[in-house]
């Protein structure tokens, strides 16, 4: 196949956040995403988010790689069997359904999927992980996970295991990412593996030894893919692995 499609999620506004559109409900993306699979060979398709097991189903079967997104807003923590014990913004419903719904879907079908920074979360949440609320107020580190400098910066290493997917992506043991999160896998879930973390234990990323290629990484790459060669290749092998996973359901 010329350029596998990919299916990405959005973020979504139902009416009640002023950054995006107010009260008119509003998918939101940043074009860096798409930039990404584009640059790397593949074809984005922006997904909507529709909200039955028999739509998720349909999805999976016609895009050939997925990637879910991060977003500004965090699960509830009902999701994963906790009550709210800090304060964040809760994504809205309708996002989270969809995009928690279309991970389990996904990995049940064998797609191909990246999942990036709160994307990774949805990740280990569909299968039945769980997360730290907030990574200041429930774990002692000295690293801001949530910095205020722009996200095209790195500023800390992470450990990649080895024998992992990551590894043989990236070709490396350690790599430097940028970061923007104040939350993070907690328990991963049983589906998944932990294969990469940073200097203060904080998981950065969690994949699949079941599957080809089932990969979150908890930084964003989208940020760094047009000067840095190996977070190019998260991008790359994702499209690698659609092409692969199409030619085999043919």
């Amino acid at each position: 196949m010329a350029k596998p499609i990919i299916g990405v999620t959005p973020d979504f506004n139902a009416g009640d956040r002023n950054d995006m559109g107010g009260r008119e409900p509003t998918y939101f993306l940043r074009a860096r995403y798409l930039r990404a699979i584009e640059d790397a060979g593949g074809i984005p398709f922006i997904l909507p988010l529709l909200s039955t097991a028999a739509a998720w189903r349909r999805m999976t079967a016609h895009v050939h790689g997925l990637l879910v997104t991060g977003s500004g807003s965090d699960l509830a923590p009902e999701l994963y069997g906790e009550t709210q014990r800090h304060t964040f913004t809760r994504m809205s419903g309708q996002r989270a359904a969809f995009e928690l719904g279309l991970a389990g879907t996904a990995y049940r079908a064998d797609l191909p999927m990246l999942g990036i920074c709160g994307g990774m979360q949805s990740m280990n949440v569909a299968l039945g992980g769980t997360l730290y609320q907030d990574i200041r107020a429930q774990l002692r580190t000295r690293i801001d996970h949530l910095p205020s400098g722009p996200a095209t910066r790195t500023v800390h290493a992470v450990r990649i295991a080895p024998r992992s997917l990551l590894r043989r992506v990236t070709g490396r043991a350690r790599i430097r990412v940028n970061s923007s999160h104040h939350q993070a896998v907690k328990t991963v879930a049983p589906e998944l593996a932990p294969t990469a973390v940073a200097p203060d234990g904080v998981i950065e990323a969690i994949e699949s030894p079941n599957r080809a290629f089932v990969l979150g990484v908890q930084w964003h790459p989208e940020f760094l893919h047009d000067r840095d060669p190996v977070h190019q290749r998260l991008f790359a092998a994702l499209i690698r692995a659609a092409r692969t996973a199409h030619t085999a359901r043919r």
